[in-house]
């Protein structure tokens, strides 16, 4: 059974070290106009229950989630799937693990498609790349890879139709190689 932190507050305050995620979430958090960007947002996003009964996401978490895609690269499953696994995401879009609820992978992209509806996109990152070139920062783009296999041709023949003797194939769910 995993050990389980007495104090999970404690557990953030003993950590020695930021990791390089949690340094760029903090940038970020000073530097993205959330203010005005939710401005932009909020005529468009439902006030009212949604169908399910559920009331909406709040709008500042669903904006945070957003950006985490973009900057992470990430597909809807998998920033649904981040936030349950990350510390420094959750704390970056003010998720409590134990409280709120996480936006599943539908109304990630649900709120996307609002903003695309809306023309939004394009205004939202008008808006950060000017003020963010007031204050004389780039942002450079990163992406978390994961190790998942994926389907790809079985063929590592070269062209020369003789078998390149440093490729190997593996079969989804083998753990070995053949040649």
């Amino acid at each position: 059974m995993p050990k389980q932190p007495a104090f999970p507050v404690l557990h953030d305050v003993m950590k020695k070290k930021q990791t390089r995620r949690e340094v760029f979430l903090s940038e970020m958090e000073a530097v993205v106009p959330w203010r005005r960007l939710l401005g932009l947002i909020t005529p468009h996003y439902p006030k009212a229950r949604l169908k399910d009964g559920h009331p909406p996401m709040p709008i500042e978490i669903m904006l945070r989630v957003y950006f985490l895609q973009n900057w992470y690269a990430l597909n809807d499953p998998m920033v649904e799937e981040t936030l349950y696994d990350s510390d420094a995401m959750r704390c970056f879009t003010g998720i409590d693990l134990g409280d709120d609820r996480i936006p599943d992978d539908t109304t990630i992209l649900n709120f996307r498609r609002l903003l695309e509806q809306h023309g939004l996109t394009e205004a939202i990152f008008a808006e950060v790349n000017a003020h963010l070139a007031d204050k004389g920062i780039t942002l450079r783009s990163g992406t978390l890879v994961d190790a998942t296999i994926i389907d790809a041709p079985s063929s590592t023949k070269k062209k020369a139709k003789a078998r390149d003797p440093e490729m190997s194939s593996i079969k989804k769910g083998n753990t070995g190689s053949s040649a």
